[in-house]
Formats: structure tokens, C-alpha cells, sequence
């Protein structure tokens, strides 16, 4: 009908961001990312370690969002302490640590011609030209990361194959906002990066949880049941990241700059 009587299509609505500084009241202001998202049916405000985000349907007012994350002031500052992290970026040649499967590594620099990053066994040895290029850092600083985690996984995994229908076809690391790890139909399996910044019991019990997957798709009671037969202490490793998987996914956003 509109082709035959002329009538312009509307235009479609996309989603819009925009990050406010909100006065709470109680002498603290929060800077909150604004989405304004067509497929919202309700106001929400939610925390991740990327900072608050309050998402609002199109036909919402702009005052009615800023009243919203006023009156839940107090659970909101709750959230973000919860999500805080100590972890700092790296600054060249500045004594610092780095954190590390439950622990603090030290840093260790050096100057040198060409960036390199080297564990020792007590700590992290970096080499580096006196004005090291801080992109260059924080991508050689993930790419140490990438390369424990792999380490991990290789000693954890080949006791867990014998007991699988079959082998993940193919294993990635990344940076995830709120998953810990992955299982595409295919059988690729990915985990999330700061999961080498976590205790190791608490990283193979992800590995564990993604690979019995493979056995059972869902989470029903069969899949716990596959689960606890290989990682008995799961429950507590999953109320570790209930307390402290905001700060994990902070803290490795802040040493490397994911934008993912």
C-alpha cells in the first residue's frame, strides 16, 4: 500500500548509546551508559565490568531513565564495587604486578631494543624500548595471556578425552562480557581469557563444564550428574565466580583495553 499511495517508509529505529554523568543524590555521580534499544519492552539497568548500562524502550523519557537509576542508587554502587578490580594497565619500566592464576605475578622490566615478554619462575620479565608503544604492550600483554591459558588447557584436557563422544573441533580464547566459555553445535569450544587470572581449580572447572557439552547439551540433571563426576567441588568453584567473576573480567579489560 505504501509503494501504491506514495507514503514513505519510516525510517527503521536503531540502537543508540550515549554515556551520562547521573547525580545520585548522595553526593556520588555515576557516569551510566544509555542504550536506547528498539527490542526493549522495560527499563533496565544492569552492571558488567564495563560499567553500568541503563537500556530504555524508544518510548521511554529521558527523565523517567535518569529516575530509574536514582532510585535503585544504592544497589547500583553495590554492583560496581562488587565489580571493581585492583588491576591497573601496565606502565612501562614501573614496578607493578600483574595478576595470574589466583595470584599476583611480579613485573620485572628491562630496556631493550625490541618488546619481549618472558615468565620466570617468580615473575614476569618484560624487555622493552624506553618508550614502548602502549597498544604494542597491552597486545603482547594478552598474548602472554593466551599463551598460559593454552598451557593450562593442554595439561588439563587429555584426561577429560577418553570420556567424550568426541574432541572439541577447535579451541579459542576471547574476551566475553558475561559467559565463562562456549560450545558451538559444531564443537568449537571457547573460553574467556580471565579465566587464567582466576584459581586454576576455578579455570578447569570451566573447561569441565563446556566439555561435558559435548555429552549432554543442555544443564539438565543428567549434565551435573557428568559434572561432578569429574569436578566434585563444583559448586564451590561456581560461587567463586559468582564473588569475584566481575572483578576478573575488570581487571583483564583494564591490563589489555578489550573493546570485545
Amino acid at each position: 500500500m505504501r509503494l501504491l499511495t506514495g507514503k514513505p517508509q519510516a525510517p527503521p529505529r536503531t540502537v543508540s548509546r550515549e554515556t551520562l554523568a547521573i547525580d545520585l543524590g548522595n553526593g556520588r555521580v555515576v557516569e551510566v551508559l544509555r542504550v536506547r534499544d528498539p527490542r526493549a519492552r522495560r527499563i533496565k539497568l544492569s552492571v558488567d565490568e564495563r560499567g553500568p548500562r541503563l537500556t530504555l524502550p524508544m518510548r521511554a523519557s529521558e527523565i523517567a531513565g535518569q529516575r530509574f537509576v536514582i532510585e535503585h542508587g544504592d544497589w547500583l554502587l553495590a554492583q560496581i564495587a562488587q565489580a571493581d578490580s585492583d588491576a591497573t594497565r601496565l606502565q612501562p619500566h614501573v614496578s607493578a604486578t600483574i595478576p595470574l592464576r589466583g595470584a599476583e605475578l611480579p613485573v620485572r622490566w628491562q630496556v631493550a631494543r625490541y618488546l619481549r615478554l618472558q615468565l620466570n619462575e617468580d615473575a614476569l620479565e618484560i624487555a622493552a624500548p624506553e618508550a614502548v608503544n602502549a597498544t604494542a604492550l597491552q597486545r603482547a600483554l594478552r598474548d602472554f595471556y593466551e599463551g598460559q591459558a593454552r598451557a593450562d588447557v593442554g595439561r588439563w584436557l587429555p584426561k577429560y578425552l577418553p570420556g567424550l563422544p568426541r574432541a572439541p573441533s577447535r579451541l579459542r580464547y576471547r574476551v566475553m562480557s558475561s559467559q565463562w566459555g562456549s560450545l558451538a553445535p559444531d564443537g568449537a569450544l571457547s573460553l574467556d581469557l580471565s579465566l587464567v587470572l582466576a584459581p586454576p581449580p576455578a579455570f578447569e572447572y570451566v573447561l569441565v563444564h563446556e566439555l561435558c557439552h559435548l555429552i549432554h547439551a543442555d544443564h539438565s540433571r543428567a549434565f551435573w550428574r557428568e559434572v561432578e563426576a569429574r569436578c566434585p567441588d563444583w559448586r564451590d568453584q561456581r560461587e567463586y565466580f559468582r564473588a569475584s567473576g566481575r572483578s576478573l573480567k575488570a581487571g583483564l579489560r583494564r591490563l589489555i583495553a578489550a573493546d570485545e
